[in-house]
């Protein structure tokens, strides 16, 4: 693997926009920080019927265990994207990261449904760190057109993640004398491996002179000029709740494809899969038109594409369709996303450079409390797909009215300073 940043004597260097094998150095190693968020959410949902039967818990209650993941990965977001701002990106990777491994031997050994809730809430809270701050590095380095494509390359190889975590969950419990708890063992033995990779592989980009003064009241400062910042909270919405709204499928197909169509856990997975190669060729199809068409016409085509989609999801969910017609308008949806996330990514974080760590917690945080929302609700009706449809229906129309109503055609001129990095 590549050294990212250069340091000679007593000069600082800058690493702006790299290309080559720096780049697809720097891709990877930022791919595995943020492979943790669906790995930790989509490894053990395979699992999601054992458990229920393990602990004698309700489908709606193991759904529960989703939902405190989810907002530990939203409330840690936004803790450690603020402390970042301030100590910079390796030192709070390095910590969080080893908490994270050890959150997950706690799941491996919870006694009961409400430890592994209480676990699975730790886990995502120490887990945000490798999402929010892989994001962070991102806008440390790469500005202008290069960062919608380093973005849009790093989607593609992070979509992988989905796709991989559901089919390990998978094949994990095919092995002699596995149970749900060998998922969890396997998240530790994964946390212990990315952090050695951080401490051996990753170099600081926030050097001191670029970083904000530490503080609660600065902290609460740059939440609020984000909040009121019209177009930047737009775009936010609008991943939020399309991105967001994706929580429902995450949490409803476990049961949806496995009670209600009788498919195999191992099925499951595989489905599960196909449908995250759609997240795969949204990315890898911005990447490719970044530069003939503009990110803002992008995001618009996939805003109305995803409701589009859903629209037919719910018909479908309503007069019970074949298991094909929940499949296809699912994936239809997972290809927008994989164009949303990139888009509203480059777009929102622009002109974000004084606060990419905040604003990039920001953008990850809201999704996750709509998901965290959403989770246990598709599971209170378990011999019906409609709550699942409804869910992803409702959120695509939302962030379609995000869309149309708040964000702008064009954005002011904005002077991009590059970031001088050192080892």
């Amino acid at each position: 693997m590549e050294v990212f940043v250069i340091h000679q004597e007593k000069q600082h260097h800058t690493l702006h926009n790299p290309t080559g094998k720096q780049r697809i150095g720097l891709a990877f190693l930022l791919a595995m920080l943020s492979m943790l968020g669906p790995f930790n959410i989509d490894m053990y949902l395979p699992s999601f019927p054992e458990i229920a039967n393990d602990f004698g818990a309700r489908a709606s209650l193991v759904q529960l265990s989703l939902t405190a993941c989810l907002i530990g990965l939203a409330v840690g977001q936004m803790v450690v994207g603020s402390i970042s701002d301030a100590k910079g990106r390796k030192k709070p990777l390095v910590i969080s990261i080893s908490l994270f491994a050890l959150a997950s031997l706690l799941c491996a050994l919870a006694p009961t449904i409400t430890v592994l809730i209480f676990a699975r809430f730790l886990q995502g809270f120490t887990a945000s760190a490798g999402i929010v701050l892989s994001r962070a590095v991102v806008r440390d380095v790469f500005t202008g057109k290069a960062l919608t494509k380093f973005f849009a390359l790093l989607m593609v190889i992070n979509a992988t993640a989905p796709i991989i975590a559901p089919v390990s969950g998978g094949a994990v419990l095919l092995l002699p004398f596995a149970n749900w708890q060998t998922i969890f063992i396997f998240l530790f033995l994964l946390g212990i491996a990315i952090v050695l990779t951080i401490i051996f592989k990753l170099k600081e980009t926030l050097p001191e002179e670029k970083r904000q003064p530490s503080s609660i009241g600065n902290s609460l400062r740059t939440m609020v000029s984000l909040v009121v910042d019209r177009s930047f909270i737009g775009y936010a919405l609008v991943v939020g709740f399309v991105q967001g709204g994706t929580f429902a499928y995450v949490a409803g197909t476990p049961f949806v494809y496995q009670e209600i169509y009788n498919v195999s856990p191992q099925v499951f997975s595989i489905l599960f899969g196909i449908n995250g190669l759609g997240i795969i060729l949204g990315s890898f199809l911005v990447g490719r038109l970044s530069g003939m068409i503009n990110e803002r016409t992008l995001l618009r085509t996939g805003v109305i594409v995803s409701l589009t989609a859903n629209s037919l999801l719910l018909t479908m969910t309503i007069i019970e369709g074949p298991l094909a017609m929940i499949v296809l308008p699912i994936f239809i949806h997972l290809f927008t996303i994989g164009i949303i996330l990139t888009s509203t990514f480059t777009l929102a974080m622009k002109h974000q450079a004084h606060r990419a760590g905040s604003a990039s917690a920001f953008l990850g945080m809201l999704p996750l409390v709509v998901g965290s929302i959403l989770a246990p609700l598709v599971g209170l009706n378990e011999s019906s797909a409609i709550p699942m449809g409804a869910a992803l229906f409702t959120t695509s129309l939302i962030g379609s009215i995000a869309f149309f109503t708040l964000t702008k055609k064009k954005a002011s001129p904005h002077h991009e300073s590059k970031v001088v990095v050192e080892s």
